[in-house]
């Protein structure tokens, strides 16, 4: 089952190389500007996570900020982060928040990207979870069980990693390949054994159906942290727009941080969920907006090498190389200027 994973992974490089080539020498019709930003669309992806890329959807705060300079905005729903970088490739997408596998995965296929802030720390934002009466008691007993993980998430990471402290190989196990709509149903089916999963769904099933959490980032000491994302062709042209984006999220970070009880209220209404799920998913993983760490750079490398290790990614990457610091920077700078105005 592994050697299938493994030839998966490097289909799905050679088809976001294939897009690349294919699409580096066009402009996306979305994103054709006359004048400086006339008849520009920005593209936002998001996922089905909590946090203040939702915020700012609900209330329309981009769409509000983005036509002060003429600019429209556009919604992409992505199940999960890798499916951002085949836009991107396309020239389709200009920004969006993922987790710390997809970022990998991307750069290996040399999608043209930068992370421009940090979004969260990850430690437990990630998790593997049994049902309530599973067998599982320890990660060894994960041996031949069946796991569901979405290729290339953050997930996947987590899993790997898991799997290496407990002294497993990949082919120890047999891992079941579903995005979190269909993982979700095979999970509480019992079709799978195991879930390897990011929030709201590890609160989700953990307070609502009794799951018990066999791992996450925290018990494994690994980072799964969280980026905000942009199209680096956009961001050379359109460095402004970047930073103004950044403001807006800034805005919505604070905004659920602040108003916490307005916060949960919004997402509940949002995505269906009920309250207490949210606030324990706050909990466990706290929104962040801010420059990408040396810390946090030195936990992707090592995450990096380890993925190389396993060949799921078939190119050694340096991953400073995607890490651009100075629109955040700016853009907090800015804000702590007007407040102080």
């Amino acid at each position: 089952m592994f050697k299938k994973f493994k030839v998966s992974l490097l289909i799905f490089t050679a088809i976001m190389i294939g897009i690349l080539s294919g699409c580096s020498s066009k402009t996306t019709t979305a994103n054709t500007a006359t004048g400086k930003n006339g008849n520009l669309t920005v593209n936002i992806g998001i996922q089905q996570s909590l946090g203040p890329l939702l915020i700012a959807k609900q209330k329309g705060w981009f769409e509000e900020e983005f036509k002060k300079v003429g600019v429209k905005v556009n919604w992409t729903v992505f199940q999960s982060g890798p499916p951002h970088f085949e836009a991107m490739a396309a020239n389709r997408l200009d920004f969006g928040a993922v987790g710390n596998s997809p970022v990998i995965a991307g750069q290996a296929a040399n999608i043209q990207f930068k992370e421009i802030a940090s979004s969260s720390d990850g430690l437990k934002g990630n998790a593997i979870i049994v049902r309530k009466d599973s067998p599982l008691k320890t990660l060894k007993d994960l041996k031949g069980k069946k796991i569901a993980v979405a290729k290339g998430s953050s997930g996947f990471n987590v899993l790997y990693r898991a799997l290496e402290k407990a002294g497993l190989k990949p082919g120890d196990v047999e891992i079941i390949q579903l995005q979190p709509d269909e993982a979700q149903p095979a999970f509480e089916s019992g079709a799978v054994d195991a879930w390897s999963i990011w929030e709201p769904f590890v609160s989700l099933q953990t307070l609502k159906k009794n799951a018990r959490i066999l791992a996450n980032g925290k018990s494994l000491n690994v980072y799964s942290p969280g980026f905000v994302i942009a199209r680096t062709e956009f961001a050379k042209e359109h460095p402004d727009l970047v930073v103004r984006f950044l403001k807006v999220y800034e805005k919505a970070r604070l905004f659920e941080k602040e108003n916490r009880d307005d916060a949960i209220d919004l997402y509940a209404n949002a995505k269906k969920i009920d309250k207490d799920v949210i606030s324990y998913v706050l909990e466990n993983n706290e929104s962040l907006n801010l420059p990408i760490s040396e810390e946090i750079i030195k936990a992707q490398q090592e995450t990096a090498d380890f993925q190389y290790s396993l060949k799921a990614i078939t190119n050694k990457i340096d991953t400073s190389k995607v890490v651009d610091n100075s629109y955040i920077k700016k853009a907090l700078k800015e804000l702590k200027e007007e407040k102080t105005k």
